[in-house]
């Protein structure tokens, strides 16, 4: 009979294969077999299901088939005598009586004996005690329990002919703890010739009716108890005496003998794959009935409820009887350490609490936040509104603390620190750090500060009133700078607040529901003075905590592709900004001017006017709902650049307004100035105004005084002015480029230089300046190429990679650089953009098309673009 066969009828399994895995029991049946007429007297003890009847099987076949008799299982005969031709074989001896257990003790200690005892650990009656310590002295304990990962696989792979796969071996530690009979159940129970294989191995369908049918003659008290704890009772003796309606120490009886039966886990719960088939089994009237009575149990000694509430949750249980029980789930899910997930469980079970007759009001303020933490922001917001517009309501901080942080999501700084100060004295502790944040980034800097000067100083020490006096500090320093701290600093010790503030949260940030994450401060405050790496740690530190939950992710992203694009690595900001975007598709209002204004950048640093243009379409869109704040100043100059270099800059100009007058009304702050002027004066360059450009420049220079990233910026400012009119030292130049590259962008100074070599007469400031490209854009992170680092000093042109190319119908080739033309021809962009991109004059590249032409002996627009796809097309197949 083959494996497959034999494994539908168990009985016919060789000794092999039924004690696979099971080291101790095979060595015993080794010993046995290698001289069954030797005298033994051995004691087998293990957990029910663990191998003991079928080491016993296997003795007993092994001591039948030398001749010897086997008396088998039962109750022990009034006479024994020691005989040398009959092996006695004893199963469940823990189920004997004593005088029993005496009887087989007295046959132990006359030593001339074949008497092997199997039984579990519980109970422990002194006989068997006794029948132990005489037995040790022929031979120690044979010991068996639950298969490690190992000794899973060497018995499936006996059973199943073949080896199990991880995944395979991981669902079986999962749903058998490595009980062998259980493992053994779920073989059984796969179709002939079937196996656990796949990434994702489920359990074979008819596995629970195997299990169910084996565990059917349990005595009915420890099914019960098994299915109290299967439905989330904890497997406490007072909790399940109250459940069971048993006495405390018949309950203490009960858990052993689960456990020695094999059916529980070390810490207590119902082995996952036996747990199916106990519920299973029971009708759901008895489920319901011990769900309610675990529930009642739980919140009376002040247990958790969390998972009982989720099973009647999934279970549609209903009832006035369960409100309080689905209320304290809620406030339990809320203090999981385990983010978005557990907000959106918090809000599915406080609004479950409403539905079974809990009050709404008392409830909106944790609704609110928990839907807020969730990321379902127009219900935060609903919730919120709905407790602030009662005057009863006994939570108005809570609700006013949701509103406050949900309105600035959406852009609306000023409403936000109007309900942070109307409820400060209602929030456990005062809100006005969190004011005074709000203030500052609509640009009210002497009410931010009044707000600060007459706050409560009795808050509470906890982490996150920490991070918020951090955070209102760090950002205060960025704007007045320290009258005790040089100007040069100023930026260095707000940020040095900020990050300690995103350290603050990092424990147990997640339910922490703020206006803006320190984390996301911090990093937009990097940006603003060129320290990159600070702004990726900090953000990729939040992540990694989930700092804010899910209201705070998309943000964080977000800035992290914003940095990637400043440093140029533009695969990387894509990246990060697909994850970005929810399944709906939608952001809020602050998240969209982001992400906005990233598409609109990458098109932009890519020359691709086509995506340009559409991704300012949505930008007008996003720019429109969003007001000017201080801490969107980047997307605004972005999308200044690009209505520039599209020719609609009178779109942002208004937006721009807005952003001066509240930089003015902050005293004009280096750090947060510095970067718009740079926007800007690119803006003035691109819609070839020169005057409009000077005052920019001007105030980059002065601010550069005490502001180290203002004077790189200024310095690079200059140079550009320089390059553009004609009028230029490379060497400057140069300088102004390395620049850049100190605070991250070495790809905006390798474009400089470039711009500069197509533009000089001197062809050894030429090459030098190619040089300088190269180099530079060979230090952004993914802008490294090829054509650039193989370009040789003494070229006019930076040499491009030598590329495989295919013969079009009539045989012609295209040359390396021809070929890098070609491909950018073919992405539609214009002569002067490949010129940018490849660092040569728009005149060099029209050179290129005409030779291409001539090459492909084609005179249609139409007919070199269908060469040059075919060429292309072949060179990266």
């Amino acid at each position: 009979m083959n494996q497959a066969t034999a494994r539908h009828h168990p009985r016919h399994y060789g000794a092999e294969v039924s004690l696979a895995g099971l080291e101790p029991a095979q060595t015993l049946y080794k010993a046995v077999c290698a001289d069954p007429s030797a005298p033994l007297a051995v004691c087998i003890v293990g957990p029910g299901g663990c191998g003991k009847s079928a080491l016993l099987a296997a003795l007993r076949e092994a001591y039948l088939a030398a001749g010897v008799s086997v008396v088998g299982t039962g109750a022990v005969p009034i006479e024994l005598k020691p005989s040398s031709d009959v092996a006695m074989l004893v199963d469940d001896a823990h189920q004997l009586d004593g005088p029993g257990l005496e009887r087989l003790r007295r046959l132990a200690v006359t030593g001339d004996v074949r008497l092997v005892v199997a039984y579990r650990p519980w109970p422990r009656k002194p006989e068997l005690d006794g029948l132990e310590d005489a037995v040790r002295g022929h031979h120690a304990p044979v010991l068996l329990d639950r298969l490690d990962r190992r000794g899973i696989q060497i018995r499936c792979a006996a059973r199943l002919s073949g080896a199990l796969s991880a995944s395979a071996v991981d669902l079986l530690c999962e749903q058998t703890d490595g009980v062998p009979m259980l493992i053994d159940w779920v073989v059984d129970s796969l179709p002939i010739g079937g196996r656990l294989d796949g990434d994702r191995p489920a359990l074979p369908p008819g596995v629970v009716d195997r299990v169910r049918h084996g565990l059917d003659r349990l005595a009915p008290q420890l099914r019960g108890l098994l299915l109290a704890v299967g439905l989330g009772a904890a497997p406490d003796p007072e909790i399940l005496a109250e459940v069971l309606v048993l006495d405390p120490a018949v309950v203490v009886d009960l858990l052993s003998m689960a456990q020695a039966a094999g059916l529980l886990r070390s810490d207590g719960q119902v082995i996952p794959l036996a747990r199916r088939a106990i519920v299973a089994a029971a009708a759901p009237g008895t489920r319901r009935v011990v769900q309610r009575l675990a529930l009642a149990a739980h919140l009376g000694s002040g247990r958790p409820v969390l998972s009982l509430a989720h099973q009647l949750v999934d279970a549609g249980a209903r009832g006035n009887d369960l409100a309080a029980v689905f209320e304290a789930a809620g406030d339990a899910a809320m203090s999981e350490p385990s983010g978005s997930g557990a907000a959106a469980q918090a809000a599915q079970l406080y609004a479950q609490a409403v539905a079974a007759g809990a009050d709404p009001a008392l409830l909106a303020p944790r609704r609110a936040e928990a839907s807020a933490l969730a990321g379902d922001l127009d219900q935060a917001l609903r919730l919120a509104d709905q407790a602030l517009s009662d005057p009863s309501c006994p939570d108005l901080g809570r609700a006013g603390n949701v509103a406050a942080a949900v309105l600035a999501q959406r852009g609306l700084l000023a409403r936000s620190a109007e309900v942070y100060r109307w409820v400060g004295p209602a929030r456990m502790g005062s809100a006005a750090p969190l004011a005074a944040l709000a203030l500052l980034g609509t640009g009210s800097l002497a009410e931010a500060r009044d707000v600060l000067a007459t706050s409560d100083g009795d808050r509470p020490p906890t982490l996150v009133a920490g991070a918020e006096s951090l955070m209102a500090a760090g950002v205060l320093e960025s704007v007045v700078g320290s009258p005790m701290a040089a100007p040069t600093t100023a930026p260095m010790m707000a940020l040095s607040m900020l990050t300690r503030a995103a350290a603050l949260l990092e424990p147990g940030g997640r339910a922490a529901l703020l206006p803006d994450t320190p984390a996301a401060l911090a990093a937009i405050v990097a940006l603003h003075c060129g320290e990159l790496d600070v702004a990726v740690s900090v953000l990729e530190r939040a992540l990694a905590s989930d700092a804010g939950g899910l209201f705070a992710r998309a943000r964080h992203q977000l800035l992290l592709a914003w940095t990637a694009m400043i440093r140029g690595d533009l695969a990387l900001a894509r990246r990060w900004l697909a994850r970005t975007v929810p399944d709906s598709g939608t952001l809020e209002p602050r998240e969209e001017l982001f992400a906005a204004a990233l598409a609109v950048g990458l098109a932009r640093r890519e020359s691709d006017i086509p995506t340009l243009q559409t991704a300012w379409a949505a930008a007008r869109e996003a720019i429109v709902r969003h007001p000017a704040d201080l801490f969107a100043l980047l997307p605004l100059g972005e999308l200044a650049v690009a209505a520039a270099r599209l020719r609609d800059f009178d779109r942002v100009t208004p937006h721009l307004a807005q952003a001066w007058i509240l930089l003015e009304r902050l005293g004009d702050p280096p750090l947060w100035a510095a970067p718009l002027h740079w926007y800007a004066m690119h803006a003035a360059m691109l819609r070839g105004q020169p005057n409009a450009a000077e005052p920019h420049s001007a105030a980059l220079a002065q601010a550069a005084e005490n502001n180290h990233y203002a004077a790189v910026l200024a310095a690079a400012g200059r140079a550009w002015m320089q390059v553009l009119a004609g009028r230029f030292d490379p060497a400057e130049v140069e300088a102004a480029a390395r620049g850049l590259q100190t605070i991250g962008q070495a790809n905006d100074g390798s474009r400089l230089v470039g711009q500069a070599a197509i533009r000089t007469t001197d062809r050894k400031a030429m090459v030098a300046l190619l040089g300088c490209a190269r180099a530079l854009q060979a230090t952004g992170p993914g802008a490294a190429s090829p054509a650039l680092e193989g370009a040789q000093d003494d070229s006019p042109e930076p040499a491009a990679a030598a590329r495989p190319t295919a013969p079009p119908a009539n045989g012609a080739t295209l040359s390396s650089r021809e070929h890098e033309v070609a491909e950018l021809i073919l992405t539609g962009l214009t002569y002067r953009q490949i010129g940018e991109r490849l660092f040569i004059s728009a005149k060099t590249v029209e050179h290129h098309v005409a030779r291409m032409r001539q090459r492909l002996d084609v005179t249609s627009r139409d007919e070199l673009f269908a060469q040059l796809r075919m060429l292309v097309g072949a060179s990266g197949a």
